[in-house]
Formats: structure tokens, C-alpha cells, sequence
């Protein structure tokens, strides 16, 4: 159970669903097909906020299309990734070898110099070809996250690749993916002219209604399920489940929280995990456990695991902050809050030398709930250097209540409104 359902969760859509995007998906099986049968050339942009399912659209068309033999037999796809191709494929050369390597025509191009991308980019087309557009190998091009092509110097990769998609005899179709609105803006004017101009977009428009029915599909066993009374008796519970008010309340929590269903899937995940021989049923209690996991604070854990030393200066950097309303602070002032606390409360609390307590800040630097808000210099000794505390008071506040024997100075010093003077 848990493996089938892991496998349908992290493929965002069960199998055969397509939630709220019918409309998407036939556009763009209808544009693939144009391209991938009749050899014809387009260009397309997918765009929608993140986790709306942009690539889980696109992997269905894809799977979908292989079924037909001619696709299965003919179809290239060259895959390219902006943050890589931004960090790693510093150049267009690089990007050219990735495409080169992805049509696998490294022995095609040998040691032939080009002199333009263009000319690159156009002979690994030719080399495709056989005979007229309607038998060559018809090329996918996949750019994710298109966004972040746009800020490599003149464009050049994309203009090329629009470029071949309204001229080349090989057919090309280029499709890109980007959660950016604006995103036609970005472009070149050169480079928007050779754009189709074709834009699907993804914005997940269902109702809480629409997404209990998901919640249902998503965790429902399917008929085909070899042991077919606990499926039934798992479907059965599933529907208990769905009416349940405690589950309404945990999944309207995370529909008012996060929209896409990347959440709810990573939701499910957890809950599915705690599925034992012993525990064969999801209940209630494991969803809003699993809602608490999904939602807890990072950075209130890491406060879990420091000593009382750094529970310390991380409630006098908050009492700095109270006082000087958010204003950048430095280790003297938060030593000098930590010792204004020693002397007039903690008369129970050991007084540290102040080498201790400097490398218990340091260790807060390391951690990353502190950080300098300007570059260490060497003029500057290190107990000046202005810092930022990166934990807002109400994640310093849950983190002390399920700290471990907490000093009952140390929390009320923590409560106090005001720092002591």
C-alpha cells in the first residue's frame, strides 16, 4: 500500500487524473502532435505558479504520446534547465554540448569548428534529417525554468531555438516552463518576433470542494489492487476520512495555507508513512500529525538543540531588538544585555567569562540564526561587527515553550516586555 501510494504521490497526478487542467492538457497534446506526426513546428510557454503542475502537464502529454508508435520511434527530446544552464553553462558553447549530447551526435560533429551558434546549432539539425519534414526526427526542446535563460547575454539560445522553430526543415518545437507573469517582458524584441506568442497557463482554480475530491482520488486504492477487501475497507475508511470535521479542519488549514497540490501530496507522504502492519489505516490523528510536521518551523528546531548559554543571547538580542526597534546590534551590546541579566535576576545562573560567550555567538553565526549585515573587516574588531537576528519573537517564544528544562528565570526573562535596565 505504502509503495503504490508513495509512487502515485510523487508523480503530483494519479494515474488518468488531470485535476481542473482537461482544457491545458488537450492544447497541449494537440500542439505535440502537430509537431511530433504531421512535422509541423511551434513554440510554447507554460507558465503558473509553483507546484501548479506545469511539469507534471507536460510528463503527461509526453506519456501519452509515446503510445502512438510513429512518436515513440522518431521523437528527440533535448531537456535544458535555467538554474544550470545559468550556473554551470556559462556560455553557449557549453549549452551546445549538452544538446549535442542529448541528440547523441558527439561522433556526428567530430572536431568541426563553427563560426556562429547559429551555424552550430543548424548542422545538428541537418544531421538529423532524412528525407522530407514529415519523416525526420521530429525535436523537443524543454527549457525549465525559461526565466532564467532570458538574462544570458543577448539571448542568443533562445533566439536560435525560436529562431529554428519558424524556419528549420527539421521539425522543432520548444517548449518552455516559467512561473513568471511577465515573462513575455523579459524578452528581446528580436527574440519575442520569433515567438509563437502561444502562453498555457496553469493557476489552480479549484474549490475546497474540488479539493476534498482530490484528497479522496490521491488516497483511494484502485480496483486493480491485488487484495481487494482491505482495498475496499481502505477506500471505505478514506471516505470517513474526507467527512471527518477534524480532517476538513487540517486540509482547509493547508488549502488557506498553500494551494498546490505539492503540498498536499508531501502532507499525504507523511501520513502514509506512519502505515505499519500493526497501524494498516490512516486515521485523524496521523493527518494533523502530519500537518504539525509539515508546518514546523526549521529554525525553531535548531533552537531546540542549543545549550541554555545560547537560549540566552538569543533572548537579550531579542530584548535589543524590542528596544531599538529592529536596529542592527553587535556582541558587546548583547554581552552587556546578558550581564544586566546575570547580576539583577539569575542569581542561580553561572556567570560565564566572556571568551565563552563569545564563542557560543559564534556558534549562533555558524548556525545562521545570526547574521552580519556587513562584511567582517579588519579595522573592525569582531565584538563590533553589526549582526541581524534571523528568528522573529514568536519563533523564539514556541521554541522556549518546548524547550527541554528551561530555567524558569530564563523564560521569564524571555516574556518580559521589557529588557532589563
Amino acid at each position: 500500500v505504502q509503495k503504490m501510494l508513495r509512487e502515485r504521490l510523487c508523480h503530483h497526478y494519479a494515474a488518468g487524473k488531470l485535476f481542473g487542467i482537461e482544457h491545458q492538457y488537450r492544447h497541449l497534446l494537440e500542439l505535440l502532435k502537430r509537431t511530433t506526426v504531421h512535422g509541423e513546428s511551434n513554440s510554447a510557454l507554460i507558465i503558473g505558479p509553483r507546484g501548479s503542475g506545469k511539469t507534471a502537464l507536460l510528463n503527461h502529454v509526453l506519456k501519452d504520446l509515446m503510445e502512438i508508435k510513429q512518436v515513440r520511434e522518431n521523437l528527440l527530446e533535448v531537456r535544458l534547465n535555467g538554474k544550470y544552464y545559468r550556473l554551470l553553462q556559462t556560455n553557449d558553447k557549453v549549452a551546445l554540448k549538452e544538446i549535442t549530447r542529448q541528440l547523441r551526435l558527439e561522433n556526428v560533429v567530430g572536431d568541426k569548428v563553427f563560426g556562429s551558434f547559429a551555424e552550430n546549432l543548424a548542422f545538428l539539425l541537418e544531421a538529423l534529417r532524412k528525407g522530407n519534414r514529415t519523416s525526420s526526427c521530429p525535436v523537443l526542446f524543454i527549457l525549465d525554468e525559461f526565466d532564467l535563460f532570458v538574462h544570458h547575454k543577448n539571448q542568443t539560445l533562445l533566439y536560435n531555438l525560436f529562431d529554428i522553430s519558424q524556419s528549420a526543415q527539421t521539425p522543432v518545437t520548444v517548449i518552455g516552463l516559467t512561473c513568471r507573469q511577465d515573462i513575455l517582458e523579459l524578452l528581446e524584441k528580436r527574440v519575442k518576433s520569433r515567438f509563437s506568442h502561444r502562453q498555457i497557463y496553469l493557476m489552480n482554480s479549484f474549490d475546497f470542494k474540488q479539493y476534498i475530491r482530490i484528497f479522496k482520488e490521491q488516497l483511494s486504492l484502485p480496483a486493480e489492487f491485488p487484495d481487494e477487501p482491505f482495498a475496499q475497507k481502505w477506500n471505505n475508511n478514506v471516505q470517513h476520512l474526507s467527512v471527518d470535521k477534524t480532517v476538513q479542519d487540517t486540509l482547509q488549514n493547508l488549502f488557506h495555507y498553500s494551494k498546490d497540490l505539492r503540498s498536499l501530496h508531501l502532507l499525504l507522504m507523511l501520513a502514509v508513512s506512519n502505515i505499519t502492519v500493526h497501524h494498516p489505516l490512516i486515521t485523524a490523528s496521523d493527518l494533523h500529525e502530519a500537518s504539525r510536521q509539515y508546518r514546523m518551523d526549521s529554525k525553531a528546531n535548531i533552537v531546540h538543540g542549543l545549550s541554555v548559554l545560547e537560549i540566552c543571547l538569543i533572548i537579550a538580542m531579542k530584548h535589543l531588538n524590542d528596544v531599538y526597534e529592529g536596529e542592527p546590534f553587535n556582541f558587546q551590546m548583547v554581552y552587556n544585555e546578558f550581564q544586566k541579566f546575570i547580576q539583577r535576576k539569575a542569581h542561580c545562573m553561572y556567570n560565564f567569562e566572556k571568551p565563552v560567550v563569545m564563542k557560543a555567538f559564534e556558534h549562533l553565526l555558524q548556525l545562521e540564526l545570526v547574521k552580519p549585515i556587513e562584511r567582517p573587516s579588519v579595522r573592525t574588531q569582531r565584538e563590533y561587527l553589526l549582526m541581524k537576528l534571523l528568528l522573529d519573537n514568536n519563533q523564539i517564544m514556541d521554541a522556549l515553550q518546548a524547550y527541554p528544562n528551561c530555567p524558569t528565570d530564563v523564560k521569564q526573562w524571555a516574556t518580559s516586555s521589557l529588557s532589563w535596565l
